[in-house]
């Protein structure tokens, strides 16, 4: 989110009635946007969750679940990818009519973009005292326009339903030391193996039996499914993991990983072979430290943002879909920059993040999917500005690991403890008796 227009619940007190006026027009020019954001991505006519079904239909017609192909006219041919413990999730639903299908989970993506957004959003309303509802529906309608969620429910994907499990373990569990800290990391690494990273940002957090649990969560999710498709399971884990062709091509501008923006400078050729391991250890090393500082300082939010940006970079395919965790960011430097406008001597530096966010927050809402005439043509990267946006999520998200700001924890002041009374003495020089009694 950019810098949130919300204000506190005293500015509008002089003007009650221009205040609501100003409140009502903004959000209807933010819900006006979203339908003319949403119409492009449309033609996607969830085709991923179009896959699924019709992967699903093909596994319970008998059919080895990992044989399934789709022709693509961009990428050549599609397979089901996903580990068998999402198979076993989505088989189900493939027993559902197909808009049936459709609507639930366009459904169950919008129910998450609300709730987590108001898990990140909530401490901000209460520190800088903004007003609750309007702050609220702002975020989450900033949330709901930028490319990574109209991607996700314009595909029919299931990313949003594993960030709320991520945020549900990383924002309370974790930071509370629950017993169940690390489930939920665990149930999403074992659905779609990115979140994994998160078991590394448990471990570089000191949390060790939150990622043991986290490790012995997936462990156990996934031997379950395999006790349940132990075919599909051995090609899954043997074959299908390591053959990234499966998913699409590596230089297709859509691909907003390391190794797609250096695979979109080298084609027609291949980068070089050890160039992508060694960028992928040097952002491993340094996102992880940063990530680790944030976790020990408490500043979860911004751990975990940092965690999935690196996450992000070292895959090889990383769909812009896939690339939530500048929310995460966002919020961490739009709360940053009310603090600084807030402390004296700071202001200019406060109106900078803010400006800093909104600049974030403004490319990765009309995003890279616009600029579809490079598809996958085997033609190299060869001017700046085109470098810039084929890769602008890459470059953005390597730019956040480096400048996302760490928050000192909050601590709530503690009241001081009153000096004890001095015993009231009589004029004989002993304490009163009314005294002692009330002690």
């Amino acid at each position: 989110m950019p810098a949130l227009p919300a204000l506190p619940r005293n500015d509008d007190e002089d003007d009650p009635a221009g205040g609501t006026v100003r409140r009502i027009a903004l959000l209807s020019v933010l819900a006006a946007a979203l339908p003319v954001l949403y119409l492009p991505g449309l033609v996607h006519n969830f085709f991923d969750l179009k896959i699924y079904m019709s992967a699903m239909d093909w596994w319970n017609s008998g059919q080895h679940l990992y044989d399934y192909a789709q022709s693509d006219p961009v990428q050549g041919t599609l397979y089901f990818t996903y580990p068998p413990l999402t198979a076993l999730l989505l088989r189900p639903f493939g027993l559902l009519p197909l808009w049936a299908t459709i609507a639930l989970f366009s459904a169950l993506s919008v129910v998450a973009v609300v709730v987590t957004t108001r898990w990140l959003v909530l401490p901000l309303i209460r520190r800088h005292r903004l007003d609750r509802w309007f702050t609220l529906t702002v975020a989450t309608l900033l949330v709901l326009a930028l490319e990574s969620t109209r991607e996700t429910i314009t595909f029919g994907q299931i990313n949003m339903l594993l960030v709320v499990l991520i945020l549900a373990d990383l924002l309370f569990a974790v930071p509370g030391r629950r017993r169940w800290a690390g489930v939920g990391v665990g149930l999403a690494t074992a659905l779609k193996l990115f979140p994994g990273i998160f078991i590394v940002y448990l471990l570089v957090a000191r949390r060790w039996r939150a990622a043991i649990v986290a490790s012995a969560t997936a462990a156990v999710a996934t031997l379950v499914a395999a006790a349940f498709a132990p075919q599909a399971s051995w090609r899954f884990w043997t074959h299908e993991l390591w053959a990234t062709d499966r998913v699409g091509r590596l230089d297709y501008t859509g691909n907003q990983s390391l190794q797609g923006m250096l695979s979109r400078l080298a084609v027609p050729q291949e980068p070089a072979a050890l160039l992508w391991p060694a960028l992928a250890a040097l952002v491993v090393a340094y996102g992880m430290w940063r990530a680790g500082r944030a976790a020990r300082a408490r500043d979860w939010t911004a751990g975990l943002a940092l965690a999935g940006l690196v996450g992000s970079l070292i895959s090889p395919i990383t769909w812009t879909h896939h690339v939530y965790w500048f929310v995460p960011a966002l919020v961490v430097l739009v709360d940053t920059g009310l603090r600084a406008r807030a402390t004296p001597g700071r202001s200019r530096r406060g109106a900078w993040l803010l400006a800093f966010a909104a600049g974030i927050y403004l490319p990765i809402t009309y995003g890279v999917v616009s600029f579809q005439k490079w598809g996958v043509a085997p033609e190299p990267t060869d001017s700046p500005g085109e470098f810039l946006v084929r890769n602008m999520y890459v470059l953005l998200a390597l730019l956040l690991l480096v400048v996302l700001p760490i928050r000192p924890a909050d601590r709530e002041p503690q009241p001081e403890p009153e000096p004890p009374a001095s015993p009231e003495v009589a004029p004989n020089g002993q304490t009163s008796p009314d005294r002692l009694q009330s002690r």
